[in-house]
Formats: C-alpha cells, sequence, structure tokens
C-alpha cells in the first residue's frame, strides 16, 4: 500500500514539474508585476501586503480557478477561451494604463489605489487572478489527458502551492534587500559597509526597471492571451500575422523568434490596451458630467 501510494506521488510531482516549466515565462512575469503594488508603502507593512497578497493568490488557484478550470474542461471547453479573452483584455488595460502615467498622464482611481493599501491588495490579487488563470491553464493543458480527475487535481495542486511560493519568496527577498542593505550598512567593516550602500543606492533603479518589466509583461501577457484565444474562437487574423512574421525569423534561432513574439505580442497588447483606456476615459466623463450633484450645480444661479 505504501510503496502505490509512493508511486502516485512521484508520478503526481513528475508530472507538476513537467507541467510547471512551460508556465516559467508566465510565472516570471507574475514575480516582475507584483513589487511594483508593494512600492511606497512603510518598510513595516511590506512584508504584511505582500503576505495578504499571497493568501489572495492561493485563494484565487484553490477555491476560484482549479475547480473552476476542472469543471469547464470537463462540462463546458468551449467557455475558457473566451474567459482568457476577457483576462487578457484586462491586463492589455492595465499595462496601458501605466504607459500612459510614464508620459504624464493621471488616473484618480490608481492614485487613490496606491494610498489606500486595501484597495491596492485587492488590485494586485485581481491582476495575480489572471495570471493565475493563465499559469494552471496551461498547467492543465500541459497534463496528460488520461491521468484521471485524481492524479490532475493533485498535480495542479503542487504546481499551484510551488508557485505561489516561488513567486511572493522571490517578492518578499526583493522589497526588503533595501533592508539588508541598511543592516550591512551598520557593519563595523568598511567594506561590508561599502557594500550596504551600494545595495540602498541601487533599489531605488531596481525597483523603477521591475516596474517597467512588470508593465511590459502585462501588455506582452495580455497581448499573447487575447491573440491565442481570438484564434480559437473566432478571428485568426492577429494570430496569423504573428506565425507569419516569426516564422519569417525562425531561421535566426528561438531566441529571436521569441523576442519576435514577445514584442508584437506587447505591440498588440498596448494597441488593445490604450483603446480600452480612451473608451473608460470617455464614459468616466460622461458619468461624471451627468452625475444628479454635477448636473445640479450647473444648472444652479451664479452666487453673489
Amino acid at each position: 500500500m505504501s510503496v502505490g501510494l509512493l508511486a502516485v506521488v512521484d508520478d503526481i510531482l513528475t508530472a507538476a514539474l513537467k507541467a510547471s516549466a512551460k508556465t516559467a515565462g508566465v510565472v516570471i512575469d507574475d514575480a516582475a508585476v507584483t513589487p511594483q503594488y508593494v512600492q511606497g508603502l512603510s518598510p513595516a507593512r511590506e512584508l504584511h501586503v505582500v503576505w495578504r497578497i499571497a493568501l489572495g493568490s492561493l485563494f484565487n488557484k484553490f477555491i476560484i480557478i482549479i475547480p473552476l478550470a476542472l469543471l469547464l474542461s470537463a462540462f463546458a471547453p468551449w467557455v475558457l477561451p473566451w474567459l482568457l479573452i476577457l483576462g487578457g483584455t484586462y491586463l492589455c488595460f492595465e499595462g496601458a494604463e501605466k504607459v500612459t502615467e510614464w508620459f504624464g498622464a493621471h488616473h484618480a482611481a490608481g492614485e487613490t489605489e496606491s494610498r489606500d493599501e486595501s484597495k491596492l491588495i485587492f488590485g494586485a490579487i485581481r491582476t495575480d487572478l489572471i495570471l493565475s488563470t493563465e499559469i494552471m491553464l496551461i498547467a492543465l493543458a500541459s497534463l496528460d489527458p488520461d491521468f484521471g480527475i485524481w492524479m490532475t487535481l493533485g498535480a495542479l495542486v503542487v504546481i499551484g502551492l510551488g508557485m505561489t511560493v516561488l513567486v511572493y519568496g522571490a517578492v518578499a527577498l526583493l522589497v526588503k534587500i533595501d533592508d539588508i542593505g541598511l543592516s550591512l550598512m551598520k557593519n563595523p567593516a568598511p567594506r561590508v559597509r561599502r557594500t550596504g550602500d551600494r545595495i540602498v543606492a541601487a533599489m531605488p533603479a531596481v525597483f523603477r526597471v521591475i516596474g517597467i518589466i512588470g508593465t511590459v509583461a502585462m501588455l506582452w501577457v495580455g497581448g499573447h492571451l487575447v491573440i491565442t484565444n481570438l484564434a480559437e474562437t473566432f478571428w485568426h487574423g492577429p494570430s496569423d500575422v504573428l506565425h507569419a512574421v516569426t516564422g519569417a525569423v525562425e531561421s535566426a534561432g528561438p531566441v529571436v523568434v521569441w523576442l519576435t513574439d514577445t514584442a508584437m505580442s506587447a505591440v498588440f497588447g498596448l494597441i488593445l490596451g490604450l483603446i480600452i483606456v480612451v473608451i473608460v476615459v470617455k464614459i468616466s466623463g460622461w458619468l461624471k458630467r451627468n452625475r444628479p450633484d454635477v448636473v445640479a450645480e450647473e444648472h444652479s444661479p451664479p452666487r453673489v
């Protein structure tokens, strides 16, 4: 009995490891996106916020994504591409909104969210839901269809737990590196103090780079999700263009193909995201102008 159980566990771990390898790109994106949600917080709150986001990520994976993915894959597999299109479109919108902020555009909702810890955490968990959905669906598609429901469930649980620990462990380490640098600066050894000083001085630039990588990751993952799943539903145009271009550079090697695919997906994601940003801004402006208090104020007689 114990030998049979060990064999089952070994099969689950082996399958989980193989499936996890195919999700590596999205996992890296997840780790790059998350630290920007912790920027601007006091050092005493950083690990608390990372912990709450990690708990939200576990909730996303184990309570929402895995049960829903197994049910839909069994009874309504045609729904999954549509969900991924919606999720990818949201990532494109969020990434494009951050790009517009680089050029001076300010969005009131984003400013409020950066000051309100609860809203900040909710925003991070919301983004994690989309990235985790892609991670788990890629993993599910990579598992053997004849694996069986319980073996599949076991492999997905292992993948979900492992990815969460990996991503948020890395995020926690990143956000506390400056504290490590400050600690080194108090060391009596001059060489150690200089190392700590360099670490502290470098962290603002490191986080700016992480923020840029996270934004590009949103656009890349979101654009790729939309392109791939549009092809599986009703429109092959963007996918055909992507495959034609990557096919033209295939002779240059897999790295060039990957970079080309990533760049084109990110550009597509940026264009789609900017369209959604414009629509959201127009609708928000229209709703604001038509609020009863605003309309009443516009039609009230001028004060003397």
